[in-house]
């Protein structure tokens, strides 16, 4: 599925999903990346659930859905290629950004790997993460869900769908 198709399908969203928080699930054993990693999604817009090793994020997937992945490839107790596995077990149709170690090579494996299961692997990033280019990442993915233009600040993403107060 490519990114045109994924923002089709989404657009079938209810408005309150639209202008609300998108859930993302961030599976990463190190906790420092874990708390990074969501301190630049929730600047962009979204509600994150954390998953500290591949089992964890397994269960997670057969129990929950989520708008956005972000994956680790090499986990304490496997690979990220079995998490990407099980979510396409669990049909899971969304973005995934994996943020990985690995070199560009494995992270490219991993982009046919998502490919060949029917996944749309967005971003590969390397570590240590860029979070400013994380944060524009989720946030554009967010606005294109949503159909929306996106204002970007002083690496803050700012508009009236960003607001929590509102």
């Amino acid at each position: 599925m490519d990114t045109r198709e994924h923002v089709a399908a989404h657009q079938q969203i209810g408005a309150d999903k639209l202008l609300g928080l998108l859930n993302l699930l961030v599976v990463d054993d190190d906790p420092m990346q874990r708390m990074l990693i969501a301190g630049a999604a929730e600047k962009a817009g979204y509600t994150v659930t954390h998953a500290a090793s591949c089992a964890e994020g397994i269960a997670l997937f057969r129990d929950r859905s989520f708008d956005c992945v972000t994956l680790d490839l090499m986990l304490d107790d496997g690979d990220g290629a079995d998490v990407m596995r099980a979510m396409a077990d669990a049909r899971y149709s969304g973005p995934m950004i994996v943020i990985s170690g690995m070199d560009s090579e494995r992270r490219r494996a991993s982009r046919a790997l998502a490919r060949s299961l029917g996944m749309d692997l967005l971003q590969s990033f390397p570590k240590p993460i860029d979070l400013a280019a994380l944060r524009i990442s989720l946030a554009n993915l967010r606005s294109n869900v949503a159909g929306l233009p996106i204002v970007h600040s002083w690496g803050e993403v700012c508009g009236p769908r960003f607001d929590r107060t509102g």
